[in-house]
């Protein structure tokens, strides 16, 4: 996410009561969690495992909750006791969650030709191109962005919140809802089919490919990044931060995995499992999901299994 003009570290610590160590000195752009942090951003940990990998990523600012480690150059370390919460301060400041009383929000932008059909709710800060047809009981949440030539279908909903917990047993709630901040972007030529949902980004965008066409019924996670050209059956669920590159296919009730990359022109077969990054250019199936060449011999030497058991039994 990013904050409307840059903000001065002094202004960050003050809003959520830090000790500043390093660069005091030093301007913050945004907040982003570790998957999609850059240079700029501020970014937290709040775990001695996780340490090193904050400290040693793009961020400029960390919220840590220790001073028993080494700075990297230029680099601002914000320290309090709970880093999340402090996350959260920052995020609900920045981003607030604002009730909306209309069907469509009088600061969504609305482009040329395109068609809103009755009981559409669009969000805060909505920006929809020209020449699409949004149908009947489609929910846009707020600070999606979408294409021009774009059709969704019925009930689906675009922007719903990540499906991202902070996990600490030591809480009588274990799972703590990371509060969403980041969006969804449909681009030029994109087909959403019925009753799906896509979750907008933890703090970036979850973005969906021109020209790629979707089926109904389907799921898609926060911060996944399908290519174009893409075409997704009814029925695939696919987990958050994954990668879709250009002409993939999924055909019908594929699940595939967090934070993997699906090669471009591959192709995997309906009911298949993807558990691992795939290879462009092949095709797949089963579960887990492997070379369907490879895979369709094995099946053949299970059939046989009886018979050479029974030879061998003879």
């Amino acid at each position: 996410m990013l904050f409307p003009s840059q903000v001065s570290a002094i202004n960050i610590a003050e809003l959520i009561g830090a000790k500043i160590l390093g660069n005091k000195d030093a301007f913050a752009k945004g907040i982003n969690e570790i998957h999609k942090v850059e240079v700029g951003d501020i970014c937290f940990v709040d775990h001695p495992k996780y340490y090193d990998k904050c400290l040693n990523s793009a961020a400029t600012f960390i919220i840590i909750n220790t001073t028993e480690v080494t700075i990297p150059t230029g680099k601002t370390l914000l320290v309090v006791d709970e880093p999340f919460e402090a996350y959260l301060t920052i995020v609900n400041y920045y981003r607030p969650f604002t009730p909306q009383q209309t069907a469509i929000n009088t600061n969504a932008i609305i482009g040329e030709g395109t068609v809103i059909m009755p009981n559409v709710f669009i969000g805060n800060k909505v920006k929809i191109g020209k020449n699409c047809i949004i149908h009947p009981n489609v929910s846009i949440l707020d600070y999606t962005e979408i294409g021009n030539n774009v059709i969704i279908q019925s009930g689906t909903v675009i922007g719903g919140d990540a499906f991202y917990y902070n996990t600490k047993k030591t809480r009588d709630v274990w799972y703590k809802k990371m509060q969403s901040c980041g969006n969804v972007i449909l681009e030029d030529f994109v087909e959403i089919g019925a009753n799906c949902t896509i979750d907008r980004g933890v703090t970036a965008s979850t973005i969906i490919g021109k020209g790629t066409k979707m089926d109904n019924m389907i799921h898609i996670g926060h911060d996944v990044v399908i290519g174009k050209n893409c075409l997704i059956a009814a029925q695939v669920g696919i987990a958050g931060a994954t990668i879709l590159e250009d002409g993939v296919t999924l055909w019908g009730q594929v699940g595939v995995n967090k934070t993997i990359t699906i090669g471009a022109n591959a192709v995997v077969m309906g009911q298949s499992g993807v558990t691992a990054s795939l290879e462009g250019g092949k095709t797949y199936m089963g579960y887990p999901a492997e070379d369907a060449t490879i895979k369709r011999r094995e099946l053949v030497w299970i059939k046989r299994i009886p018979t050479l058991w029974k030879k061998i039994m003879e």
